[in-house]
């Protein structure tokens, strides 16, 4: 039977909060994030790695990973307490990621700069998901699957904030995009607390893309290892994969 979905699944995940009021002096960035996994790929090798990870540190396979917790070792990653086991932990995920055969395309809004630039600035989070989904288009069309629908999960927020962001997406998807065509994509939303792979690893990527921007002179190994994964045009992923704004 002849499948009407694409061969690629979306995760998506954010890091920081959409508020304009109270900004965050010490992180005042919203980056959103579009982890892209070809279905096969994702079914055969990153499900099983990731598995591998938690068996061998955890001894089951129900911890969910969520970077505030791992890099806090807060529960349920108490054990990262420890020195050298959270040594061996940060290279096996370091090397999971760098591994994991998936794409990334991301926006990082600087909302101080946001505010300062416009009258009456854009919900950083719809704005994201906006510039995201255009670069998402653009890679579907470099695979020739624009015609067939892929799915992209988010993470729950609440039910205000995901009715009104499932009406940005839909706005979005129908023509009120840059590329004034219609995006071929459906939302799906998962509970915060279950167990997926592909959201799991959206989680661990947004907050070291908003510390470089933030920092880009200071080292950042999770970053390094996730700068590849960045869609990019002859080694450009400005505009590409990347998207800062304003």
């Amino acid at each position: 039977m002849e499948s009407k979905y694409s061969n690629y699944i979306v995760y998506v995940d954010e890091s920081g909060d959409h508020n304009l009021t109270d900004i965050d002096e010490h992180y005042p960035v919203f980056v959103l994030a579009f982890c892209i996994f070809n279905k096969e790929d994702y079914c055969k090798t990153i499900v099983s790695k990731l598995q591998k990870i938690k068996f061998k540190y955890f001894g089951h396979d129900m911890v969910v990973f969520h970077e505030r917790e791992i890099r806090q070792a807060i529960r349920p990653f108490q054990r990262l307490n420890n020195q050298q086991i959270r040594n061996e932990f940060m290279d096996d995920l370091t090397n999971f990621i760098q591994e994991s055969p998936f794409t990334l395309i991301s926006t990082v809004i600087n909302k101080q700069r946001h505010n300062e630039q416009y009258l009456y600035p854009q919900n950083p989070y719809t704005l994201s998901m906006k510039f995201n989904l255009e670069r998402l288009y653009k890679f579907l069309e470099e695979k020739g699957e624009t015609d067939l629908k892929t799915y992209l999960v988010f993470e729950e927020r609440g039910r205000r904030e995901d009715n009104e962001l499932e009406l940005a997406f839909r706005r979005c998807c129908d023509y009120d995009n840059y590329l004034g065509t219609n995006l071929p994509f459906e939302i799906i939303f998962a509970k915060k607390s279950v167990n997926s792979c592909g959201l799991q690893l959206a989680d661990l990527v947004g907050r070291p893309i908003g510390r470089h921007q933030l920092n880009p002179d200071q080292g950042n190994r999770a970053y390094d290892a996730i700068k590849p994964k960045f869609r990019s045009f002859n080694g450009k992923i400005e505009g590409y994969g990347l998207k800062c704004f304003p």
